[in-house]
This record gives C-alpha cells, structure tokens and sequence, in this order.
C-alpha cells in the first residue's frame, strides 16, 4: 500500500452515523493511519508540533486534489463533460464548508487566505465608517485581524485597542465594556489566540458588541483545527478560518451572516457583484485548492464511522461528535506539557496553566529566563522535533508581554493526530536541554 491509499479512504460514499459512548476515546492510531505522512521515510521518525503555523493533510485530501489535477484541470462550469465536472468537485467542497460550520454556500466565501479575505471585508465595510467612528481591535490577535482595520485610521476611523494582561496575555472582559460605545463600529477579536490559547468568551464578546450596535468579526484560525462550531449560534456577525491549518489545502473561509454580508460592498470584478462566491473574491476562486475541500469533510465521516455506529446525522453534528473525542484527546496532551511547564521556575507561560476541553487550546507558548526561544527550537530539532519560534504575526502581543520582540516565544501547538508518547518525548527532551542552560 502507498502511503497515498493509507486508511483507505474512499469518495463520495454513503457515511452511518451514532451517538457517543462517554467511555470512549480517540482511536488516534486509526487518525494516524490517514495521513500519509505519517508513512514517509522523511516524516515517520518526527515528532511535529508545529501545528498551529499549518497542519498535515489526509489522503482524502490529497486524493480529491490529485483527481482534480490529472482529470479535470480545465476551466469549470462551461458546456462541456469535464468542465462540468470540474464545476461539479468545487460545489461539493462549497456544500461540504458550508455543511460543516452549518450555515448555507450564499454566506461563505473561500479565498486564498484568511489575511486576504479579513482584508477585502475592511474595505467592504470602509464605507459604512465616518471620521470618528471607532474600531476596537486587541494587542493579542495575529496581524491579520489588526493591521487591516488600523489602515482605516486613514480615512478618519478611530482605533481603539483591547489590551491583554500584562502577565498572562489574557484579555478581560471588563475592559471590552469600558471600550466600546456610541461611536463604536466594528469589534475584531479572536476565538483563540494563536499564542495564548484561551478560548475568549465569545457569547459575552457578542453581547457586549452588539448592546451598542457594532460588527462582531472573530477569528477562528486557532480555533478550527480543534472545534466546528455552530456558526449560526455564535453571536457574530462575521467568522473566518483558515482550511489549511484544519487539515485541507492553503485556502480560508469568510462566513457573514445575512444580514451583515448586505452591508458589505463587493471587491470582485462588477460583473460578480450578484455572485455569492466571487463578490468578496477578487483574485477568483483557486479551482483544484477548493475541489480539495471537500476532502476534509470525508476525513471527519472517516472518524465518524470508526468511531460511531448510528445513523440520521447532519453532517455537522457528525463533526461536532468527531471533535469532542478530539476536545478530549488534545486536552490530556496539553496538560502533561502544561503540568511540566508549571513545575519549572525558569519560565514564562502565556494563558491558562490548565486545558478544559472548550476552554483552551493545545497551543502552548512559553518564554525561557535562560534561553533564547530560538536556541530551544533549534536544540529540540537535532532530536526530530519540531516546534516553533518567533513572534507568529502576534507582535504586539509579544511587546505588551515585555519580551523581546526578536526572539518572541517558544510555541508548541498539537492537534489530533499527535501522541501522548510525543508529548512524553517532547517532556524529557525539553527537561534535558532547560537543564543545560
């Protein structure tokens, strides 16, 4: 067997579906046995915790996207057989996103980033924004859901920023309230950071935004890969993700809800002001990237019918099951970690020092008093394992936290797919190198 044909995934099949037995666990080496990676001389002896920057993708990914390529790389939906069809393995991937954060193909756009589309939306709503109205934005985010609403300083908008707590990275909500008011527009902040990992309270954001009448925009980057959420009952306006850090090619997601996505002017070609999928994509839409998709839906109803039996499931609710077992898993590896980071005196952990499924990520950074972030990453790579370092586009979270902006944090991020046997391995090797410096 190739390591393409790994968990022999197959396309388009019917999927059985059931309820959860509370007992049960992630079978994670089923979950591994799906990525053909994880079959490769070059990956197999690794240990990758790098997740968070962009994940590993299943066969079933791959296998759409390699379809797609050798049968239909032609132009979609024109008159001919394998235009057709070339249409037809896109609106699967737009039905199966859509499907899967349970909301409908008109509210969501797929563009080539999640930096791109928070972009085009800031302009998309530049014109409802008079000089003095303000943009409350926070220290903590990435970039992407910074930079782009500062720009609108430019014409008069008024930026108002959300700060973390100084020691821990942590925002509170009483400061939000303090923030907003009359004047306040738009309030942009992430689910997840991707360097502390709490989960923000998204429900009280929502409240707080929209008691004054203002945008709620979150970021769901760091978020996806461990939670599907209910989209129409989060209590934002707009929600966006990036599909290639939840295991499918380099794409993001822009969803809006109904009524906000009227308010937004359209940044494609004129003549795609009417179309739902290219009016808020002005690059168009990556063809064989998007057919892939669909291929992440077909990982999840793998796991489903692995792990489950009954069927009459939507396919969200199937997901919802998929990453609760998945919630739990990546938990129990972010506590040993966390539990051996709590126990040194020589560093700085950002967020919760304890992860609740629901709570917080398995994105874990940490700041040495000893070491350079960059001098563990490189250590922690001569044993094969990889981590992260910098600063990770959330520079002025670095700088609120009073570190050196150069050399940033050390990141751990785990997903899925990842052991308890790595983690055990990531533990020692640390604990060695730490003890050295």
């Amino acid at each position: 067997m190739s390591p393409l044909d790994a968990g022999g995934t197959s396309l388009g099949r019917a999927r059985p579906l059931i309820i959860r037995n509370e007992s049960m666990e992630l079978d994670v080496s089923f979950v591994r046995k799906q990525f053909p990676a994880f079959q490769t001389k070059e990956v197999e002896d690794w240990t990758f915790f790098e997740n968070a920057g962009g994940s590993y993708v299943p066969a079933s990914v791959i296998k759409r996207l390699q379809r797609f390529h050798i049968e239909h790389k032609v132009q979609p939906y024109g008159a001919f057989a394998l235009s057709q069809k070339a249409g037809d393995q896109m609106d699967e991937s737009y039905q199966a996103m859509s499907e899967l954060i349970n909301t409908s193909q008109d509210q969501i756009t797929i563009g080539p980033s999640t930096t791109l589309n928070l972009y085009i939306l800031a302009q998309g709503l530049r014109h409802l924004l008079k000089p003095g109205d303000q943009i409350v934005v926070t220290n903590q985010d990435h970039e992407a859901n910074v930079g782009c609403w500062r720009r609108l300083s430019e014409h008069g908008v008024v930026i108002r920023e959300w700060r973390v707590d100084k020691a821990d990275g942590e925002l509170d909500l009483a400061d939000l309230g303090k923030l907003v008011n009359d004047k306040t527009r738009i309030v942009c902040c992430s689910l997840c950071s991707n360097l502390v990992g709490t989960h923000n309270d998204m429900s009280s954001i929502s409240e707080i935004t929209h008691k004054v009448g203002a945008l709620l925009v979150a970021d769901g980057v760091s978020y996806a890969p461990h939670a599907v959420p209910d989209i129409d009952n989060m209590g934002v306006d707009f929600y966006v993700y990036s599909t290639y850090k939840t295991f499918g090619t380099h794409q993001g997601i822009l969803w809006g809800s109904p009524e906000a996505l009227k308010n937004v002017k359209g940044q494609g070609h004129v003549f795609n002001e009417d179309d739902s999928r290219c009016r808020l994509n002005p690059t168009g839409p990556q063809h064989a990237e998007i057919a892939a998709l669909a291929g992440i839906t077909d990982y999840i109803d793998d796991l489903y019918d692995h792990h489950f039996q009954d069927s009459g499931y939507s396919r969200h609710e199937r997901a919802r099951k998929v990453f609760d077992l998945v919630s739990q898993h990546e938990s129990e590896l972010a506590n040993i970690f966390l539990s051996f980071l709590a126990n040194r005196d020589d560093v700085h952990l950002l967020g919760q020092e304890k992860a609740e499924p629901g709570e917080r990520a398995p994105t874990i950074s940490f700041h040495s008093r000893t070491m350079l972030s960059k001098h563990i990453a490189q250590e922690l790579a001569k044993h094969r394992i990889g981590v992260g370092s910098g600063n990770f586009y959330a520079l002025r979270c670095i700088e609120a936290l009073g570190m050196d902006p150069q050399d940033g944090v050390v990141r751990v991020s785990m997903v899925h797919y990842n052991t308890k046997e790595e983690v055990g391995k990531l533990v020692s090797t640390l604990g060695q190198i730490l003890d050295l410096a």
